[in-house]
């Protein structure tokens, strides 16, 4: 598949420094140049797993050629930066990366399933995908979703090694 597309990544962190862990992945997706807008920063509750705190969530929007494929491959890469340790599931985590939608591309297979097969039951990632495309999020789809949410404000990205 060749061309460029609209895709969405949602991003979130419950795990240590929750900010630094989304503002280091948000500038690491920044550094290939397909990075066009980030959304303001949601603090959620935990949606399933054990007892956990509460996440910050982002969804980032890129132009990119990448497939879903390659996108969820970045995905597993910024999470291994962060120390991500698959342990538990759905349990706490520094960074959960995942793939919501690439253009028109529809994927079905054992690791990946486009467009996310839950997003849209999940307040924490429909309300900052609103923010960036209204038009794939009606309001009665969020209002519907599950899950409290509080707006924080911007992230901040934190730069430097890449």
């Amino acid at each position: 598949m060749s061309g460029t597309r609209r895709a969405f990544l949602g991003l979130g962190s419950n795990l240590g420094d929750r900010s630094a862990h989304l503002g280091r992945a948000v500038a690491l997706l920044g550094a290939r140049g397909d990075l066009v807008a980030v959304s303001p920063v949601y603090e959620t509750e935990p949606v399933g797993g054990p007892d956990q705190g509460p996440f910050l969530n982002v969804v980032v929007e890129l132009v990119t050629e990448d497939s879903a494929r390659a996108l969820l491959e970045r995905c597993r890469a910024l999470e291994a930066d962060a120390g991500r340790v698959r342990s538990v599931r759905f349990g706490p985590r520094t960074l959960d990366a995942d793939v919501l939608l690439v253009g028109d591309e529809a994927v079905a297979e054992a690791d990946l399933v486009v467009p996310h097969p839950r997003m849209f039951e999940r307040r924490f990632v429909l309300a900052p995908l609103a923010d960036l495309a209204p038009e794939l999020v009606p309001p009665p789809v969020l209002e519907s979703a599950v899950g409290a949410v509080r707006h924080l404000g911007t992230l901040e990205i934190v730069h430097g090694e890449t």
